[in-house]
């Protein structure tokens, strides 16, 4: 799914208009409707539901919801339309026109003082203040009211974006200043500032409501922002064929534990087996050797001259993947072998964990990533690698810019986590949830990503599957498990069920309501 900015939504409206023959207010009673069956099917009749709406078109949207809950019974509505200039939009003109025509309606237009409602927490607030549209940040009274609201303990719903929040950047928005909805409704399309932490206080949970937007218009529009989703995947796996043996779903070399940490190299390697790699080869410290071979015995162990860590990185067979860092700790003669390999090698690397601890002791040693090799660097590893970043935003711009100078991909592991390409391209992952915040669950992506190249896969779209298939066994893991009892080898017992579900397009259990 592609994730457009403000300005683009507002071409794809017009272009559904054109295409459709019908009228922006007709839209905007295709968009009130979405909104009003939502609160519909969580609020009885008895509700008090209190609409704040502006004078541009999302406060048309919230006249509009507002005479639609008024019509199908709902007997505690009350109105406040803003209008502070003296001018409304004209589709919000013509919504006021329509709600004040009904007997009895609670409406108050503000145009000068505002007299504050009661508002309590077992009220409803509709945010119709400010959309995307917004082109500064809430100002003068219009900060009071949202404050009004926040401070009020209401349940408050947000239409398009609570407002005081941009669409897609917001680096100089205090959040204090926004209205902090529980529930954020939006029209098909997710916004770009939905996927940073700092705004998850003031969205509450995100839902899409379908309008019928011009398929056409969505798909000629270009955009660098994607969404996975389960038919990206299904559409770019390549079937197993009956012909085959193990050397066709290709051969993974792992650079992975240490004395005390060989987990991480039993659990990158099992996941690699379990997404489909056909041979993997852990190459570990010394005292590794039983551990991982009586952990899993399909496991192939190749033995460093060390007892307890890394300190050779030669490949002395060919494979289709190396993949770099679970457990390996950062000594110099690590960091040593990390570069003589960073060197010599041909192809593209997957780099994890302490692989990024080394380089970022070494921070020259990123001049010489080989093109396309891929790094899965979670909040502290990327900050360490590319310095300190103060918001998640900031984060991903960062995260783009580095992508394009070293001329590789990032995996930037978050609750969304982001997939950067080269060229600029983003793709944030749908599934997944805090459950799989545990140890261990770092090292199985690495297993999947690496299992893709194996297989063939180029290595942006090895780490955009491999992240998703990742998210999925994880949501499948915390269906069996609960989020507070998942382990990461929980996760790699549910990739290929997980697989299964995408090839077979089953029923995705997903955080997000798309």
């Amino acid at each position: 799914m592609k994730i457009f900015t403000s300005n683009l939504i507002q071409a794809i409206d017009t272009a559904t208009c054109d295409a459709q023959g019908i009228e922006s207010i007709d839209l905007m009673e295709r968009a009130a409707n979405a909104v009003a069956d939502e609160i519909i099917s969580r609020f009885d009749l008895n509700q008090r539901i209190v609409v704040i709406a502006g004078p541009g078109n999302n406060g048309g949207d919230a006249l509009a919801v507002a005479r639609i809950l008024i019509e199908q019974g709902y007997k505690k509505v009350e109105v406040f339309l803003f209008n502070v200039k003296g001018h409304l939009a004209p589709d919000c003109d013509a919504e006021r026109k329509k709600l004040i025509t009904i007997d009895g309606v609670d409406f108050t237009e503000v145009k000068r003082e505002f007299t504050p409602p009661y508002l309590g927490p077992n009220d409803v607030v509709i945010d119709g203040l400010f959309g995307s549209g917004l082109s500064q940040s809430l100002q003068g009274g219009f900060i009071h009211v949202a404050r009004f609201i926040n401070d009020s303990g209401a349940y408050v719903i947000a239409i398009d974006i609570p407002s005081g929040l941009y669409g897609e950047w917001n680096v100089n928005v205090n959040s204090r200043d926004v209205v902090h909805a529980d529930l954020t409704l939006a029209f098909e399309i997710p916004r770009l500032a939905f996927f940073f932490s700092e705004n998850e206080s003031v969205l509450g949970e995100w839902k899409l409501l379908s309008i019928d937007l011009d398929r056409d218009a969505k798909r000629e529009m270009e955009s660098n922002y994607h969404l996975l989703e389960a038919r990206y995947v299904r559409s770019r796996l390549i079937p197993r064929r009956p012909f085959t043996g193990k050397r066709d779903y290709g051969s993974a070399l792992l650079f992975a534990g240490s004395t005390g940490m060989m987990g991480a190299a039993v659990l990158c390697a099992g996941a690699v087996l379990r997404s489909g790699g056909g041979l993997v080869t852990v190459h570990s410290a010394h005292s590794g050797l039983s551990i991982v071979q009586m952990s899993m015995p399909e496991i192939m162990f190749e033995p460093d001259r060390n007892e307890h860590f890394i300190t050779d990185m030669k490949v002395h067979h060919p494979h289709q993947v190396v993949a770099v860092g679970p457990g390996i700790g950062s000594h110099e003669q690590t960091i040593n072998a990390l570069e003589s390999l960073l060197k010599q090698s041909k192809q593209p690397l997957l780099l994890d964990a302490d692989a990024l601890n080394c380089i970022a002791k070494r921070p020259e040693l990123l001049d010489i990533l080989p093109a396309k090799s891929v790094i899965t660097p979670h909040i502290g590893e990327f900050d360490r690698l590319f310095g300190e970043q103060s918001t998640s935003e900031d984060r991903l711009r960062k995260a783009i810019e580095v992508a394009g100078y070293y001329n590789i991909i990032i995996v930037l592991k978050g609750h969304y986590t982001a997939i950067v390409s080269p060229t600029g391209r983003v793709c944030f992952n749908s599934t997944g949830n805090p459950g799989m915040a545990t140890a261990g669950s770092g090292d199985v992506l690495t297993g999947i990503i690496a299992a893709f190249l194996a297989q063939g896969y180029s290595p942006y779209i090895a780490a955009t599957m491999g992240v998703y298939i990742h998210g999925l066994a994880g949501d499948l893991a915390a269906e069996d498990r609960g989020e507070y009892g998942v382990v990461a080898s929980d996760i790699t017992a549910n990739v290929g069920k997980a697989i299964r579900i995408v090839v077979n397009n089953e029923r995705i259990p997903s955080r997000l309501q798309l």
